[in-house]
């Protein structure tokens, strides 16, 4: 498939006889994608039934006028005041009970059936007003679900949503007591009209509780965006999408996105440095201007698994943001950078957000390719420059990878809900194995947790899967390649209870977990063959055959076969020596990097990213400061 640019544009922010100049512009640069409607309600539906399509009409025929395509978002991220007005209970309440209220976006309770209604009104009039629509070529539903907190209701509705949900899961209020495990602390309930939702409680809720809430909640996302998607694909056929983000486990993407063509995720990576990875300030400081050197690439990879093949990124940062807690300059190039690397990832589109930067409201610091005055900003440059050597450049495959990394948005759920350490994260855990097979320019491809297919891997990995699927089990016990489980892998019942037998209970491992024990930052676990467990450790006794031990003399890493267990979180220096060997096992090559220096292959090409300031030597080549380079491969 063809790999476009696009751009992010809002044609109710600029006076109508700009718009086709703009759309002019757009074509000039070699964009072929404009996403616009999906913070318009307002306009669209100005007062309660009484629609103005006019000025949407206009806009999509400027645009397509100007031979470019159209992606159409659904507006319901923001409803207007006065639906508010109408259904004052439609908002979310906070964990603390107090309300999302009016003022900025996504103010409402996923929940709230009203609301659903009002979504369901206003998607079906806009697909049959634009559903065979020539310009509109794709869709998007909403906007970044979950962004702002927003999964999460408290609300009397999400209260009622909830007991229906226990109601149609357990289908008794004794059968839900024994799963949950009620009878401790007398937290029985004799009617799933007493169930209230997990907040509010005197100490923690029962982590049962939670996590049911969890699967409830990320349920209603994925019912919320599926309503819309049948609309839209009863009056059209273009590709439907969703913008996700990035680090948010709130709901379950795999889920979501299995009603949807197209995943897209909205790419911040200065943002994403600053404000959500964990990292040493020696990391933030070196990569300041760049990004984290993996952060995006593991969601190119999660958002492919996501999509089933298609993806692309919907939201491309092109200079400062406005919400990190600092937003520097981006390094001249990574906008160019940042686009090349997605393609090489198999992104089918980039769109840079947004076009012209804002001069009012609450995004007026956030950057686009165009200055408030329209005069070019940095990344004008770069996105011309990337759309002349798209021009250039055979179209290129994505190519399968010989690694698999399992992730499980539930896991995630269950260790925020029972971290047994401050420091325990589930999604730090899977991405620092992710960096560490990347260092060794590894291609890995993402897999869902309920994966039954794992032939086509030589190496997998699911490390802190909190309940192993059956699937998975049954193609992990099959499997003929190496594979790496765990830290604190299968420890839980699909209830969130301890299971009998003990974990990890893997086909074929005769290994039982006896003890496990969380990590003060100053209490390392040496390893006798090099490096740490940092933050968890489990003590496990076993007749399998011990890999590595620790210099207390515990397990460390266990095998049968292929099927390997590893009971600590391992440091960068035990996680390399670790995969290595796993590699070396599989008859892998590998071809470690210097720092900030990583590589994809296509199924044509070898590329190579340079996220550092300065030049990197390596392999006969000199990759400029965040520089680019692509070859066939031999």
């Amino acid at each position: 498939m063809k790999r476009t640019l696009g751009v992010c544009y809002y044609p109710e922010h600029w006076p109508e006889a700009q718009w086709a100049e703009d759309a002019a512009r757009m074509a000039d640069l070699g964009l072929t994608w404009v996403r616009i409607g999906e913070f318009a309600w307002g306009l669209m539906e100005p007062t309660e039934g009484a629609y103005d399509w006019g000025w949407l009409d206009r806009a999509i025929a400027a645009l397509g006028a100007a031979g470019l395509k159209v992606v159409l978002g659904t507006p319901t991220a923001t409803p207007p005041r006065w639906m508010l007005t109408k259904y004052p209970d439609m908002i979310a309440l906070d964990r603390d009970g107090k309300p999302r209220g009016f003022g900025s976006r996504r103010h409402y309770c996923f929940s709230h059936r009203p609301y659903r209604m009002e979504c369901a009104r206003i998607v079906t009039a806009m697909a049959e007003r634009y559903g065979k629509n020539p310009h509109v070529a794709a869709w998007q539903t909403d906007n970044e679900y979950a962004c702002h907190d927003t999964v999460l209701s408290y609300s009397a509705a999400a209260t009622d949503a909830f007991r229906e949900w226990c109601a149609q899961k357990y289908q008794s209020p004794q059968a839900l007591n024994r799963a949950w495990g009620n009878i401790f602390w007398s937290m029985d309930y004799a009617s799933f009209d007493e169930i209230a939702l997990p907040n509010l409680t005197v100490t923690e809720p029962n982590p049962s509780h939670v996590m049911a809430h969890r699967h409830f909640a990320s349920d209603e996302v994925a019912s919320f965006n599926r309503a819309q998607v049948e609309i839209i694909r009863r009056h059209s056929t273009a590709p439907i999408s969703h913008n996700y983000m990035g680090q948010i486990t709130d709901f379950d993407h795999f889920a979501t996105g299995a009603d949807l063509d197209i995943a897209a995720w909205d790419a911040y990576p200065l943002g994403f440095l600053s404000d959500r990875l964990p990292a040493t300030p020696e990391h933030r400081h070196r990569f300041v201007r760049q990004g984290d050197p993996d952060f995006q690439a593991f969601h190119h990879d999660l958002y492919r698994a996501v999509g089933r093949g298609r993806w692309w990124v919907m939201e491309q940062q092109p200079g400062p943001v406005n919400w990190a807690p600092w937003n520097p300059d981006p390094l001249e190039g990574m906008a160019r950078l940042w686009a090349w690397e997605a393609f090489a990832h198999g992104a089918e589109a980039v769109c840079y957000f947004r076009w012209r930067q804002a001069p009012f409201a609450q995004e007026q610091m956030h950057a686009g390719l165009l200055r408030p005055d329209s005069a070019p900003a940095q990344a004008f440059g770069e996105a011309a420059q990337v759309a002349r050597e798209l021009a250039a450049m055979p179209d290129v495959g994505t190519a399968r990878a010989a690694v698999g990394l399992v992730f499980d948005y539930a896991s995630a759920w269950a260790w925020e809900t029972q971290p047994q350490g401050r420091d325990f994260s589930y999604f730090r855990l899977v991405f620092e194995t992710y960096r560490g097979l990347r260092r060794l320019g590894l291609n890995v491809d993402i897999l869902p947790p309920d994966t039954a297919d794992l032939s086509a891997y030589t190496l997998v990995l699911a490390p802190g899967v909190a309940t192993l699927s059956q699937p998975l089990l049954a193609a992990l016990a099959v499997h003929k390649g190496q594979s790496l489980i765990g830290p604190r892998s299968n420890s839980k019942t699909a209830d969130f209870a301890i299971p009998v037998p003990l974990p990890p209970n893997l086909p074929g491992l005769a290994a039982t977990v006896a003890r496990v024990e969380s990590l003060p930052p100053d209490v390392p676990v040496p390893l006798e063959q090099g490096g740490n467990f940092l933050h968890w450790r489990e003590k496990i006794e076993t007749s399998a055959d011990v890999v590595e031990a620790s210099v207390d003399g515990w397990p460390a890493l266990i095998c049968a076969g292929g099927l390997h267990y590893l009971a600590g979180w391992p440091d960068a220096e035990a996680l390399n020596r670790i995969l290595l060997n796993l590699c070396g096992q599989a008859g892998m090559d590998t071809d470690p990097l210097p720092e900030g220096l990583r590589r994809r292959d296509t199924e044509t090409h070898k590329f190579l990213f340079n996220y550092n300031a300065v030049a990197v030597e390596w392999g006969g080549e000199t990759i400029p400061a965040a520089g680019v380079l692509w070859a066939p491969l031999a």
